[in-house]
Order: C-alpha cells, then structure tokens, then sequence
C-alpha cells in the first residue's frame, strides 16, 4: 500500500484493536487450573502468547522501520504500535529487551579518550583488593578487533525475552492453542514459520503524539531529541509498587578513576592490577570498592540520566586549549536556582547517588544515578547545569587546579601520550591537533600574561555552545513514561536555544594526509614495554554504520587462532599480544577521519625483527584484499554478535542512559539503541573500499621501547614525550609495494564450532534456593550451586579456586606461579579463542592461595571450554623460548606496577599490615636472580600435587551438569587432598596506638605525582562494626571532596575508605597530588584539618540528617542485580574467602536499623583518640616541592644507584624521614625492623 494518510489510518486501527484484545484477555490460569498451565508467563493470555510466538510482537516493533520517518503521520502510528508493546510488557513482568548496554559492542569509552572523564566528585578511587591477589599475573583473553572486553562482574547488557520458548502445557491448553494458531494464521495471512520475538519496553519521545514531540519545539528544550525509558520492571509489574522506593547506588565510595584509557599494550602488561579483580579473588574480601557495590537483589535500580551536547574539544578557541574541558568542570559549580558550589555532589550523596562528565573531540556527556525518589528534585538540579549555572569568578581559579591535577595524572600514561603525538602529525590547523586537556599553564598563566578574561570566554562558550538544538537526553526511571516526559519538559524547556549552525568539522578531511605522516617514529614510553604500532587515518566511517566494515576487518586481524598474525608471531616468539581495529571514541573516529589501527605488544626478540613483524602484518592485509569480503565471515561475526544482543544482560542505568545519548548524536532514531551493535547488511563494495586503504606507503609506524633513551631528540610539546622520526627504510617499502609474495602460514579462520545453538532454559533438578547450596563435598574438593531463575538467560559463570600450600612458601615460588600461569594462558590463547569471539569468556587468575579459573558465557558450549582449561593444567608444559620470553615479559609488568604511585602505595602499606606478605620488590628480586626451566616444571608439578578445589556454578545449568565441572577438575588433575587446611588471607599486625608515617620515594624519576593514604587500623571486629564504618565513610565523602578538592585544590583524586584487611577493619582518607605543587607532609596536615572539621560536623549531625543517611545506604543495600555477574561476584566473595555468608547484605541491612547516631559519633571519635593506631603511607613524586630529604635510606643501596636511569633495575625502595615538623611522629625507615617486633591479630573472618 503507498505511503500515505490512508495506510497510516489502517495500521493504527489494526494496533487499537491488537492493544485492546492485549488488555481485555483474562489470564490464562483463570481458564486452567493445571500446574502445567501456571508454567507460561505471569497470567499471560495464550492469545498474547501466541502473538508472540507468530511474530507479530517483532512486525509491532518494526514499524518504525518499514515507513517513511518524514511524513507527518508517522508520530501517531509509532505510538499505536507501542500502546500494546507496552500493555505486553506489563503483563510479562520479566526483564526484556532492545534496551541493553553494549555487550557486544565495539565501542569501548574507557579506550583513546581524548580527554578521558573529567570528573567524578562522588565515586572515588579505591584499591580493588586488600589482601588476596595484590597484583595478580591475569591470564585473560579479549576478543582482538573488538573493543568491549566484559568480564565477570561486568554488566553485558539487558536481559531479553525471546517468545516461543518451550512451555509444558497440558492436553486441553495444547488443543485451545492450536484452535488458536488456526485462526490467527487466517486472520493474518501469514506465511508458515515461527519467528521469534523480541519484547520492547520504552520509547522514544518523538514516537509520542506530534505535539509531544520535544525535537520539533525549537524555541526551547533538548530539540534533537529526548529518549524516555521506563525501566522494565515498572512497564512489567502487574502491582506496581509504588511505595517501594530502593534504589541502588554505583558505587557507595564510589570509583573516581579518570576512565583514563590504558594503552593495550600496557593493559596487556599489567594484566595483574586488572578491572577490580583482586576485590574478588584475594584472600582479603575488599573493602571499599565491594562493600559499596553488594546489592541485596530485589529492589529498585536507580533512577539515572545522561545529557550529550554535540560539542567538544575540537571547538576550542585556539588561544584557550581545554576550554570545552574547563567549561564540563565549571557548570558543577553551583546555579542560579541551586547556588551552593557543590551543592549538587551533597544533594547525590544523601541520596545514594553519583555523577561524572567527560569530554571528547566533538561531544561532551553528563550522566548521573539517584534514589528513585529523589530523581525529579536531582535532574532540575541538573539541569540547571544547562540552564543558569553560576561559574563564579571565586571558582575559576580553584577548579583550573582540579583539570591541572587530572592533567598531571595522565601525563604518565603512554597511550595519552602517544594520542598526543599521533595528533601532532595533523595538518597544522586542524582541530586534532589541539591540546584538549587544558592545564594551569593553557587556563591560567598564558591568559593572564595575554590579558585574557577566562571568565568571560567562559561565559561566551556556554552560552554559544551548550545550546538545547545540539543536545540529546536520555533518562531512566521506573516512573511512568508519560510521567517522565512531563518532567523533562517542565524541567529542561529552560535550556536556552540560541539556533546557532552546530560547529562542523567535516570539510577538514584528510587531516593527516602530510609528509609527516607515513614515517617511523621511535618513542620513548613511561613503562617497560616494547610495542608496535601501525596506525592508518582513513575518510570518516560513521556512515558505514550498519555494514561497519573496519570491525569486520578488525575481527579478522585481531583473531588469534591458527593462520592469524598473532599466532604466527607467537611461534617465532616476537609478540604477546595484538589489538587491532577502532575504538569509536572521538580521537579514533569523528566527522573528518576515522583511525584503523594494529598495536602489537612485543618481545625483545619482536623489537629487533620489528621489520619483518611489519612484514607479516602487510602481508595478511595483502592476503584480505587479493581474497576480497568473505560473506561466511561476515556473516558468523554478525551471528555472534546477534546471539549476544538478543540475550545480553543488563547493564546499570547510569551506563545505559550514557550510551544511549550518545547514540541519538550519532544514528538516526530508528537505530539509536541499536546503532553501535548490531552488523545489520553485507555490502562487500564498502568493505573492499575500506580494505583497499590498509596499504603499506598510507600507513604511520610507531615503535615504543626503553631502549630509545637517550636517541630521540624531539620532545612532543604537552606531554613530553621524546621521540624520533624517521624514514621508513626504502628495501622493505619496495617489498612491500612490488609484488609482494603471500605467507604460507596465514589463511582464513576456520568456522567457528563454539558459537551456542541451543538456547533452552534448563528446569531445576533440585529445590530452588535464595543463596547457593553445597552439592558436592570431599577431601579433595566442594563445589556451590545456584540456577538461576530470575534473569533467564542460557548463560552461566563457572568459577574454581585451586589452592595450594606451596605459593607462599617464598618470593620466588610467587613468581613461579605467576610465570605458570602466564604461560598457561599463552598456551591456551590459540585453541580457546574460537571460544571467545564466540562469547565465552575465560579469566586465569595468579590469586594469593591459589589458581582463580573464571569461565562464563553461553552455557550450550560453555564446558568444552572450560574442560579445555584443565586438559592444558593438567599437561602443563613450555618450551625454553617460550619460558625466557616470558620470564623478560614478567619482569617488565612487575616494573611497570612499581613505577605508579597508587600501586606502590598499596604495596608498601600492605607489606607492613599483613604478616608474611610478600612485596613486589621482593618479587622483581627473585625474578632478576634467575631462575630456570626445570624450576618452572618442578614447581608446577608440586602446584598440582596437592590441592583443594572449591568452585560455584550459577546460571543456567542443572546440579546434576555443575557436580561434573568438579568431578572433571578431581579427575583430571588427579591431585592429593591438603595436608592441613591453607589459609586464604593474613594475619595482620596490630599497629601500636601512635601516629606513624612511612616516606618512600616514586621509583619514575619524571613523575611528579604524589599519593597520601592516611590510615586509622580499628582491629579484627563484626559486621556490624564492618556496617557502621561504612556508614561514617559515607557521611565522610562529600564533605571530604569538598575540603581537599573543591576549597584546598590537592588533587583531583580524593577519597576515604573504608577497608577490610584480611578482616581486620580500618579506614583511611587519599589524595593523590603533585610534587610540582604540594608536599606530602603538607597534604597530611590538611588531611589532619579536614578531620578534625568532620569531627565537628559529625558531633551537630542532627538525628534526621542521620537518619536519612542510614535510609540511604539501606536502599544502596536494597537495591536489585541489574545482571547475573553481579549476583554471582557477591557470592563469589564469599566462596573465595571461605567465609560463606551468603546473606551478608540482609545482615548488613539488620544492622545499620540499630546503629544510633551516638554509636557513630562515639566510634569516630575513639579512632580519632589518643589511642588511635594511625599509619601513613607517603608516595613522594619528584617536584620542586619535594626537596631532597637528609637522611633517606635505600636499604642497601645508594641513592645515585637508583637513579641513573628511569628504566634502571628496581632492586630496593627509597625511604624517606619525616620532617621535623612532624612532631611525635614515628618514622618507618625499615618495614621488617618495625613489623617485627608486633603482636599479630588471629586470623579472622567477618561472619556475624
């Protein structure tokens, strides 16, 4: 029928009719009294069930698809067709749905941030781990050419209701059912075959009736568009519980890391300080970062919300570099409407919430999560960010202090550094090459020495750029939607629309077609790492989103198994690692070029045939291009990715409602939740065009070494980075360029055998249970057991912890367990990597006490994967390249972890609390004394020796197929039952009630970057004393931003937290600060200053603002799993740390019911006392603040010795004295001498 008046008029009566007929079915199980009947969906209709089964449910949520977007009609069909999506999700009452994160995703925001998050005043950083694993040797695989790389414990995405799954129904239900098929089938006329449907929830707002459409009010509001999504549960809860107001927090003491992208290379070096692993897999169950995340699961999520404005970095004023940046800080700073200067920060922490921002080249986001009952009062708070914010002359100057500060920190970064230099090589005026980041040299002294009114550019730049017509809003709460609507347009018609044309960037084309370009330049890094990258700058992709040809060609050159560039130079034993492909951040993808690029982290043997590693690389390129798109391929990537966007879980909302703005800036409506996932066509023409690029005389090499030191002259302006350039070396160009010869050992992937067909949900075999169950227990070993019955998804996690006596007998068995490990994972890297790009996620874990194996994914194939894992434990072996190579490869991570000051911190200060512990120094010692192969194999023979083997399964697998996981792991390894139990944490030494302070000096000459942790010990206490110091560290944390960030300008990471060593409690408050501005010493007092002040405060807390924390952190402990992976790492804690409270949260909860604010007051107090064990761990950068301290100890070495390069041995740590102006101060010169005469606490767990 023609696109017209008519055709509209006739679908939306047939969807008035669907929706009535949706609404106006009586529940099925009023009809059938049968139990088989009761097994369908919540009082779901058998009529409703089968419009779903017959597909109609998906041609409902196509019809936005299959119409012309523009005609004037379309606004009133779309909102037909939703009605009854909408009535059907009410009646599922199951969590569904397009709305999903990005599991499978290849955007990755956390990679080639060009400025990285700006800010987050209310989540902090925290050490991911206590005891446990300090830095674990991690084994991991991701899948190459794709940049999302979930693991356990991160959210995947949204949970999807797939019609058509098989139902047990009784003989008389099967007969009205196919009474039923008949007559649908007639009355639709449809074509045989069952199609399988997604149910969609949520809307967009332009979908609403064409005077609800905000995108066509121009005058005022966000006019490009404003996504509204309800949250499943409201749109699916037959009662809706309007009372209930639990909510979740992201993170109760929050995590303020930068999101500063870690070079690949550098990710893959330091695989140990991975992603929060060590919260889980240690000995110690952590503190801060855990303690804040548990979740009781069944409650509320958060209300959140996220606003992209269609400007960023590139529209910086040549004369104010980090502009844009400065101005994502300042609109935090108070409003006409709310003027308290972080008003807005203490608004979210009373209410359990958190906030960040952050600025790309061409767009800035603001995102934000609150209580449900808090979210109308906190999004007008907001938004005022973008209607009347203050920005006070007052502010400026302070808060130029703050973007200095993230500036410093990121200066120790490679990949900030290399993005800087690659941009460097950008036409001279082109935006690229501008300094995004700003710094107190950009924003303040070069304007002030060219009389230049920050304030007022200030002022101009909002007010010209921070404009309704180039914003996007997405919010998500569990409010109606049409409630949601009226709030944002009450709310944010305010936003001032000034109708200026959006800043365009794409006429600047071919910013990077210069000379300059296609050359070799040497660099030197910060780390200990040797790495190549080949990096070509193509037209702008953004385009080509549905066909998204560089992941193809990403996923190709990424891929390890056999025939791939990895696994070729793998056998040479030139390289560990290869990444390659595009982010789809701004640096790597904006409207005047888009970046492919191939970063291989090598060898040594690698770097001096870096060459012929080229070599090879262009050849596999030459390969792709000769053989053109493969269609099979293509289309197994686009099965793949399918597979996990229709079953991906969900992720919080504070992520989601950040994806979704951003795509509504990038795809058209249609698309905007599914725009960065999903590869919707084939089209071979524009994946050949892209391939064509990818020549060798259009492509940059950079080489990353240690060994370039002292041979680069040139120095890349903002960052510092030396470097050289040269020309390529014209013998390889002509092999490269005149028929080139095609390497044997390369060819096209295999089909994949480990991607899932079956997706049935398995019934139970045993009584359903809250909490994970016991099934199996021996000498040798136990497993738990959960199914899964609230998110059902054919997926599940497998987790074992082999622990062995034999790891902490010394420093080098540490290290030989860290090299079997590594090894191991190397070995597994070919044959397991089928399995993950067919989303089956393997993790290898050097925990503390033992082997931490983590598999999860689609459950169909999940144990061929996992028996894999074992098979190649259990015939452990490694060639004598294979074994040097690694051992050099170790020896630069252990380097690279002790180079940051964070890292070194927690060494330092957890050497001196736990008993036994072995330091990171202590290790890179045992590893440059040498050691062996026939150690390696001997010490993994005497590993599998004698072991215990305990392990969970949760997801969707029976008992009776979990107790097999473990019969497998007894079986295979065939290892004896422990002599005597090994304990899995630390005896912690009882600090005496004095101050102390240990001093001890950054090991990266050319980092200025301090860190102070103040420490106060409390002791082997209960839960309950475990959930009052959670609390008081709640109270603790906007006034503590406040104090040190906003008013004393220290840094720009500033925390307490509260923690849990090996189960002895304590807290402590951070901040990380600069050499070049403050002493360490200094930084204490004011920590010292700011306690005192909060001591104040907490003594005139009034009982109702104490009360209304305590709601808070109830509700932050109330609030549901947004996915499996969360549920499963909360018991996981307690599984690996033998402490099995399963129900902590429900006890937690109890507990902080019966705290009074006497209690608290009183507590905070007596650890503030005159008794109060209080240990500081200085890490002190270089910086002319930091002058050269008398007296320093290298415990056995001279100062000078260490010195003598950046990249020099680490063979002992620098301590430093306290000054004289810290009075009755202890000074810890010598940690064993301190430590060993101390009495230790028994060892301790947190179980009542």
């Amino acid at each position: 029928m023609a696109e017209g008046a008519e055709k509209h008029a006739r679908l939306q009566a047939v969807m008035c009719i669907i929706s009535t007929i949706m609404e106006s079915c009586p529940s099925t199980s009023t009809f059938y009294s049968t139990a088989a009947a009761k097994t369908q969906h919540n009082g779901m209709n058998n009529i409703i069930r089968l419009f779903l089964k017959k597909g109609l449910v998906n041609d409902l949520a196509r019809v936005p698809h299959s119409l012309d977007l523009s005609s004037p009609n379309m606004a009133n069909t779309v909102n037909a067709a939703l009605k009854p999506l909408e009535t059907l999700s009410r009646i599922v009452n199951q969590p569904s749905s397009l709305f999903g994160g990005k599991g499978g995703s290849t955007k990755s925001k956390t990679e080639h941030d060009t400025v990285g998050t700006a800010r987050d005043s209310n989540s902090n950083t925290q050490d991911q781990g206590e005891s446990g694993e300090t830095e674990p040797v991690d084994g991991s695989h991701r899948v190459q050419g794709t940049d999302s790389d979930l693991m356990d414990g991160e959210a995947e995405g949204d949970t999807v209701v797939i019609a058509g799954q098989p139902e047990v129904l009784s003989t008389q239900a099967m007969q009205v059912e196919n009474e039923l098929v008949d007559l649908i089938d007639e009355l639709l006329e449809r074509d045989t075959g069952s199609v399988n449907s997604t149910i969609i929830v949520g809307r967009s707002a332009e979908d609403e009736s064409q005077e609800d459409v905000l995108m066509d009010e121009a005058p005022s509001n966000i006019s490009q568009a404003s996504t509204l999504q309800a949250n499943r549960e409201d749109s699916m809860n037959i009662l809706e519980p309007e009372d209930e107001e639990h909510t979740q927090e992201e993170d109760s003491s929050g995590s303020n890391d930068d999101e500063d992208s870690q070079d690949e290379e550098e990710e893959e070096e330091e695989e140990e300080e991975d992603d929060g692993e060590s919260g889980d897999d240690s000995g110690d169950e952590d503190d801060e970062d855990e303690d804040g995340k548990k979740k009781k699961g069944n409650a509320e999520k958060q209300s959140a919300a996220a606003l992209c404005v269609g400007v960023g970095s590139f529209s910086d004023p040549s004369d104010l570099p980090g502009l844009a940046h400065f101005l994502e800080h300042m609109v935090f700073m108070g409003s006409e409407k709310y003027p308290s200067e972080n008003g807005f920060d203490a608004f979210l922490k009373k209410h359990g919430g958190s906030d960040n921002a952050s600025t790309d080249c061409e767009r800035t986001i603001f995102q934000f999560d609150v209580q449900r009952k808090s979210f109308k009062e906190a999004l007008d708070r907001w938004a005022q960010f973008f209607i009347c914010p203050l920005m006070i002359r007052d502010a400026i100057d302070r808060e130029v202090e703050a973007v200095d500060s993230e500036y410093q920190l990121a200066k120790p970064s490679d990949s900030h550094r290399k993005e800087m230099l690659f941009g460097s090589l950008a036409k001279p005026g082109h935006p690229m090459g501008k300094f995004c980041w700003g710094n107190a040299q950009t924003l303040k002294q070069e304007p002030k020495k060219n009389k230049i009114n920050v304030y007022k550019r200030l002022r101009a730049f909002w007010k010209k750029y921070y404009s309704a017509h180039y914003m996007t809003l997405a919010v998500q709460s569990k409010e109606k939607l049409d409630t949601l609507e009226e709030w944002v347009k009450e709310i944010f018609s305010k936003v001032p629309n000034n109708d200026l044309p959006k800043p365009e960037f794409s006429d600047l084309l071919d910013p990077f077609d210069t000379p300059a370009f296609c050359k070799l330049y040497r660099v030197v890094p910060v780390g200990k790492v040797q790495a190549l990258n080949i990096t070509w700058a193509l037209p702008p992709q953004e385009k080509h989103y549905r066909v998204k040809p560089l992941h193809y060609i990403s996923w190709l050159v990424g891929h390890e198994g056999t025939g791939s560039i990895l696994s070729v130079l793998r056998k040479k034993c030139w390289a560990l690692a290869l990444y390659g492909g595009n982010s789809e951040t701004g640096f790597d993808q904006n409207t005047t070029y888009s970046i492919f690029s191939i970063s291989i982290t090598l060898t040594d043997e690698g770097f001096q045939n870096f060459y012929q590693v080229t070599h090879l690389v262009f050849q596999y390129l030459k390969m792709l291009q000769t053989l053109g798109p493969q269609q099979r391929i293509y289309e197994e990537i686009q099965r793949i990715e399918a597979n996990e966007f229709h079953y991906q879980e969900q992720i919080d909302p504070i992520e989601y409602v950040e994806d979704v703005c951003e795509n509504m800036q990038l795809f058209p409506k249609e698309d905007f939740l599914t725009g960065d996932q999903l590869m919707f066509e084939y089209n071979p023409e524009v994946i050949g065009a892209a391939l064509s690029l990818l020549t060798p005389e259009r492509a940059n090499l950079m080489l990353l070494s240690p060994g370039h030191e002292g041979r680069c002259p040139l120095r890349e302006k903002w960052f510092g980075t030396q470097y050289s350039v040269e020309d390529i070396e014209q013998e390889w160009m002509q092999r490269w360029t005149v028929n080139m010869e095609l390497s044997g050992d390369l060819h096209l992937p295999a089909e994949n055998k480990f991607i899932a067909t079956d997706f049935t949900l398995k019934p139970s075999d045993c009584p359903d249970s809250d909490f994970p169950v016991r099934i199996a227990s021996s000498d040798e070993g136990c497993l738990w057991y959960k199914k899964d019955n609230k998110f059902k998804i054919p997926k599940a996690y497998i987790r074992f912890h082999l622990i062995s006596p034999v790891i902490q007998q010394s420093a080098k068995n540490i290290v030989l367990f860290d090299l079997l490990v590594t090894i191991l994972a190397h070995n597994l890297a070919e044959p397991a990597y089928e399995a993950e790009v067919a989303q089956l996620e393997h993790k290898l874990v050097a925990s503390e006490h033992g082997l931490i194996i983590r598999v999860k994914g689609f459950n169909h194939k999940l144990p061929l994967l996992f028996h894999l894992i074992i098979d190649h434990l259990a015939d452990f072996s490694a060639s004598a390249d294979v074994f040097s190579m690694f051992t050099e490869q170790l020896k630069k991570t252990y380097f690279n972890i002790l180079i940051k000051p964070d890292k070194l911190g927690k060494d330092v200060r957890l050497l001196i609390l736990e008993h036994s512990r072995w330091s990171m120094v202590e290790k890179y010692q045992a590893l440059t004394a040498g050691l062996s192969m026939e150690e390696l194999m001997e010490f993994s023979r005497s590993f599998r020796a004698e072991l215990f083997a305990e392990g969970l399964v949760q997801g969707n697998f029976s008992s009776a197929e979990s107790v097999q996981f473990l019969q497998y792991v007894t079986e295979k390894l065939q290892f004896a039952k422990l002599p005597a139990e090994v304990p899995v944490m630390f005896r912690v030494v009882e600090i005496p009630p004095k101050r102390h302070i240990c001093k001890v000096k950054t090991l990266n000459k050319g980092d200025a970057n301090s860190e102070v942790t103040v420490y106060y010990q409390s002791g082997p206490k209960s839960l309950r004393e475990h959930t009052l110091m959670e609390l008081l560290v709640m109270h603790m944390e906007e006034p503590c931003f406040d104090f040190l960030r906003t008013k004393e300008t220290l840094g720009y990471h500033v925390y307490p937290t509260c923690r849990n060593t090996s189960g002895v409690l304590g807290f402590s408050v951070t901040v990380e600060t600069q050499a070049t501005k403050f002493n360490t010493e200094l930084v204490e007092f004011k920590i010292e200053e700011f306690l005192v002040s909060f001591g104040e405060k907490l003594n005139a807390l009034t009982e109702e603002a104490f009360n209304t924390q305590v709601t808070a952190l109830v509700k932050l402990k109330e609030c549901e799993d947004t996915h499996l992976g969360e549920e499963v790492d909360r018991n996981w804690t307690e599984v690996v740390t033998q402490q099995y409270v399963f129900d902590r949260l429900n006890r937690e909860i109890d507990a902080l019911k019966q705290i009074s604010r006497t209690e608290l007051v009183s507590w905070f107090q007596e650890h503030r006392g005159q008794n109060a064990r209080q240990l500081s761990v200085h890490v002190v950068g270089f910086g002319a603040e930091e002058s050269e301290e008398e007296g320093g100890k290298n415990q056995g070495e001279d100062k000078e010795e260490l010195s003598d390069s950046t990249y020099g041995e680490v063979s002992k740590l620098t301590f430093l004295p306290a000054s004289s102006k810290m009075a009755d101060v202890i000074s810890i010169m010598d940690v064993p001498t301190f430590t060993g005469g101390l009495p230790l606490f028994p060892y301790h767990k947190i179980l009542k």
